[in-house]
């Protein structure tokens, strides 16, 4: 077979000996880990516990945006994939590692990094928070839990407002953005505007809030259609655990009986109960990564 040949005569193997990479501007690629996991608060006279999210944030040991909090990440290696990158600086930066990692977005804005011209994807984390203990490493000066929630203001037709909110442990830094978004309609596609402003001094490097306010949308509608849930909550939970977290990711209240009838078709009960003299023990239950297959059609 005839090789084929480009409008200057070469074939693919010329080509490729004479392409010279160098001569073409390229931007750098980074990876931005967001990890969340959950944490229990007992409010006054409550037995059972609530939950708040929570999100691990690393503060910069170099420019830019020394001192300042960040996701962790990092540039990607030349013989690298972003996957392995995204394992690799997650571990350097604040030791966690073997934690499931999951694409959320591509962030091309082309003055998000004042360096140069960086294209980088974001990744989702679900874990539980048991035994995970972060330790900052590399680029990072520390490595903390931070409280993390969104309050909505306003909502208007073509207009939502509200506040994310992010907290220290020890509430030595608190990190708070007003966000706008606006939706504008053109035939049948809408389009839609996010504007995050700063309203305390501690504020979040780079773009770093619009990945957290992404993260969290992503998160709240993703617990509607599929079990991401369930790696926030250990192996063995009640349902009362599990609808705090539900409750948490949502940012609202759920019915009980609604909740139940949705859940109780993608778990097992194991042998387990709770250990409680003043109430009626409850039960343990797993969930079971085959409940699709057995609930067709449900």
């Amino acid at each position: 077979m005839e090789e084929l040949r480009n409008r200057d005569g070469l074939t693919e193997k010329e080509f490729l000996a004479k392409y010279r990479p160098g001569n073409y501007e390229r931007p750098s690629v980074t990876v931005d880990m967001l990890v969340f996991t959950v944490e229990d608060v007992r409010p006054p006279g409550r037995s059972v516990p609530d939950k708040v999210l929570k999100l691990l944030l690393i503060r910069r040991k170099n420019h830019p945006f020394m001192n300042q909090w960040a996701i962790p990440g990092g540039f990607v290696n030349i013989d690298e994939s972003v996957d392995a990158a995204a394992a690799r600086e997650l571990k350097e930066e604040t030791s966690v590692e073997d934690v499931y990692l999951e694409q959320l977005y591509t962030w091309g804005e082309v003055n998000r990094d004042p360096r140069m011209r960086v294209i980088s994807t974001s990744y989702l984390a679900l874990v539980p928070g048991e035994g995970l203990k972060p330790r900052a490493g590399d680029d990072a000066a520390e490595a903390v839990w931070f409280t993390v929630r969104r309050e909505q203001q306003e909502e208007t037709e073509g207009l939502k407002t509200w506040n994310l909110f992010l907290e220290s442990r020890d509430r030595s830094a608190e990190i708070r953005y007003r966000v706008t978004e606006h939706f504008t309609k053109n035939g049948v596609l809408m389009a839609e505007e996010t504007q995050l402003l700063p309203e305390t001094r501690d504020r979040l490097a780079f773009d770093h809030a619009k990945i957290v306010n992404l993260a969290l949308e992503r998160l709240r509608n993703k617990v509607e259609y599929t079990p991401i849930a369930f790696n926030l909550l250990p192996e063995e939970f009640t349902l009362t655990e599990a609808q705090k977290v539900y409750e948490t990711l949502l940012g609202r209240p759920l019915f009980k009986a609604n909740f139940r009838k949705k859940i109780l078709p993608m778990v097992v009960e194991t042998e387990k109960k709770t250990e409680n003299v003043r109430h009626r023990p409850s039960q343990y239950y797993r969930f079971d990564p085959d409940w699709r297959k057995k609930n067709e059609g449900f």
